[in-house]
């Protein structure tokens, strides 16, 4: 079981929540107080594009970035980011698990992608300079499989940084355990809370991202204190307190 609490880099706790409680703030956010799930993923997207201009500063138009994506929210968010990549001239490439099984909201994201001059294709490329994981979320129902296992598996052989979004696919949200392929990230970027799971050091260095919950939506779900997480900031930087009874 998880072993860790969360604290941000000013030594203040930062509460966590397993799949079932995050699966919840999220429905209530799409479907009562806001904001809606394109919203959501927008800004996202847009975290995790800033996180790679702040994290690795370079020329990205000769860098090659890979998106991995899955079908659901979470592979619309590494989508997303690569858009805004594509805008600051990045030369960004996705590659979705089976594109014709996405969400609409995930389709549409591809779609405005495709639009910004983004690349898709059908096999990720020999080599990448940057990896976004964004191909299984907090919603894991089992060990990866098919071309959610493929990619996974090109995501650890290749030798660039890894960046997950949410929490590294493959590791589940709420116990840490892996029951199958699981990437092996360099940093993670997860969104709204930190999830349970994350006390894995397969997740790497964390960064909590604001995709604009509302205080409400928290003390709907009995976390009233999750608030004041971000006072005043779009993503902080969180570190696992290894001995939470100290």
């Amino acid at each position: 079981m998880p072993y860790c609490t969360f604290v941000d880099d000013r030594g203040r706790h930062v509460p966590a929540v397993d799949a079932a409680e995050m699966k919840e703030v999220d429905r209530i956010a799409v479907t009562d107080t806001g904001p809606n799930l394109y919203q959501m993923m927008e800004n996202a997207g847009r975290n995790l594009a800033e996180m790679v201009v702040e994290t690795f500063p370079t020329d990205w138009s000769e860098r090659h970035i890979v998106v991995l994506a899955g079908t659901g929210g979470n592979g619309g968010g590494g989508v997303t980011a690569g858009r805004h990549l594509v805008n600051h001239g990045g030369r960004v490439t996705v590659v979705v698990t089976d594109e014709s099984r996405m969400g609409a909201v995930s389709g549409q994201q591809l779609q405005i992608f495709r639009a910004a001059g983004g690349a898709v294709l059908a096999e990720p490329p020999e080599r990448a300079e940057l990896v976004i994981d964004a191909v299984i979320g907090y919603s894991l129902g089992g060990a990866p499989r098919a071309r959610a296992f493929d990619l996974i598996s090109y995501a650890n052989a290749q030798p660039a940084p890894v960046l997950s979004l949410d929490i590294p696919s493959g590791l589940n949200a709420t116990t840490e355990e892996t029951p199958g392929a699981a990437v092996q990230a360099n940093a993670t970027m997860t969104l709204a809370l930190p999830k349970i799971g994350l006390c894995s050091t397969l997740a790497g260095d964390l960064v909590l991202a604001d995709i604009g919950i509302p205080a409400h939506t928290y003390r709907r779900v009995g976390r009233p204190e999750a608030a004041a997480v971000f006072d005043g900031r779009y993503r902080v930087p969180l570190e696992r307190n290894l001995n939470p009874d100290d």
